[in-house]
């Protein structure tokens, strides 16, 4: 699908070490800021037990996962917008992402300054949200400059230039008021006429509480994390707490070793799998597979993807020469051993090009070209 998510946040609070825990990249993560001048990209996997279960099924010669992609962004400072700190090359790379994984500083160590003296991660959120509403009251006013005289404009033109003017006025009261773009309700109209505009603070964005080892432990009481937890709440938006080093350590080990170091530090799975999930699901993203001897797969797909679009993700002739699909849910699919066994169920289903393709779904498609 060629979407990304920016790994966003202050200078020094963890942003390259969770980048290298996620990519296996070997990223400059240093004790000052601007370490990372360039954004870095990462092709992640996201896990799926159920694509594992059915790769067990069929023993293919391949296996492959949905996956996302990664951006680590440099640290953004007071004055970003301006152009402080390198500002506006890193507000261009913010501008490039799909969404946006802020990663909060929720830990305390003294060989790791911290750019405002101490640890506060709403006080950091609010540092770097209020550089990007700068930056995108700043777009505004240039598009409606230009845009008020196309409103003089006689019929449709000059309409439609006034409901553009009508819809920046609605957002730059929301942005002068601090509440960011994404928070403003849009009606069918506005929304296409928002997505032109690229603002900053249009993007979802999924909080990452960066806390230490022993925080993992007491997340449920320690007061930093459940900071994060009711900036999320009161937001609406999705968050979750890592262990930066920890997990980068996870990904330095052999695989055999993992689960033991993973049982000794009381987790279930490493924090990564969760953390590329909720990113999965911020985008509004579904997978659905395709399996035999040769490759079993995960598709990305919008959700509500129709069945055509969704067979065009793995080829445009698919969509092209669509001719029906055949579908079993996943659990169907692995409960009756296969395709076979599903058939004879009677849970192999034939869809056509009005079928909204569900997340799970086992397809097989028919075309002709």
């Amino acid at each position: 699908m060629g979407l990304s998510i920016g790994i966003v946040g202050l200078p020094n609070v963890g942003k390259s070490t969770l980048f290298n825990a996620l990519s296996g990249a070997s990223v400059l993560a240093a004790n000052y800021p601007f370490a990372t001048k360039d954004p870095n990209v990462g092709v992640v996997p996201v896990p799926d037990e159920r694509l594992d279960r059915l790769a067990a099924l069929f023993r293919p010669k391949k296996t492959t996962h949905a996956a996302l992609e990664f951006v680590d962004i440099a640290g953004l400072v007071r004055g970003a917008s301006k152009g402080e700190g390198l500002g506006n090359q890193f507000l261009a790379n913010i501008r490039e992402v799909d969404a946006v994984a802020h990663v909060l500083r929720c830990f305390s160590d003294p060989d790791v300054v911290h750019v405002d003296g101490a640890v506060d991660p709403v006080r950091d959120r609010d540092v770097v949200e209020t550089e990007l509403m700068l930056k995108d009251l700043e777009t505004l006013e240039k598009k409606r400059e230009r845009r008020a005289k196309d409103a003089k404009a006689p019929g449709k033109p000059g309409e439609e230039a006034k409901a553009d003017l009508a819809l920046y006025d609605k957002l730059k009261a929301a942005l002068d008021a601090g509440r960011p773009a994404r928070a403003v309700p849009l009606n069918d109209d506005e929304k296409p006429r928002a997505r032109e505009l690229f603002l900053l603070t249009s993007k979802p964005v999924l909080y990452v509480a960066n806390v230490d080892e022993a925080q993992l432990q007491r997340l449920d009481s320690d007061p930093l994390v459940r900071k994060v937890a009711a900036l999320a709440e009161k937001e609406g938006a999705r968050w979750v707490a890592i262990c930066s080093k920890v997990e980068a350590e996870i990904q330095q080990l052999p695989e055999q070793e993992r689960a033991e170091f993973l049982a000794h530090a009381g987790l279930s799975e490493p924090g990564l799998n969760k953390l590329v999930r909720e990113g999965f699901e911020l985008l509004g993203l579904a997978s659905y597979f395709t399996v035999g001897e040769d490759e079993c797969r995960a598709w990305v797909i919008k959700k509500g993807m129709r069945a055509p679009q969704a067979a065009g993700v793995i080829h445009t002739d698919f969509e092209r020469g669509f001719i029906r699909a055949e579908v079993a849910t996943y659990d169907d699919f692995v409960a009756h051993g296969g395709e076979l066994g599903a058939k004879e169920a009677g849970k192999l289903r034939l869809e056509g090009k009005d079928y909204v393709v569900r997340d799970g779904d086992v397809i097989h498609f028919r075309f002709n070209v």
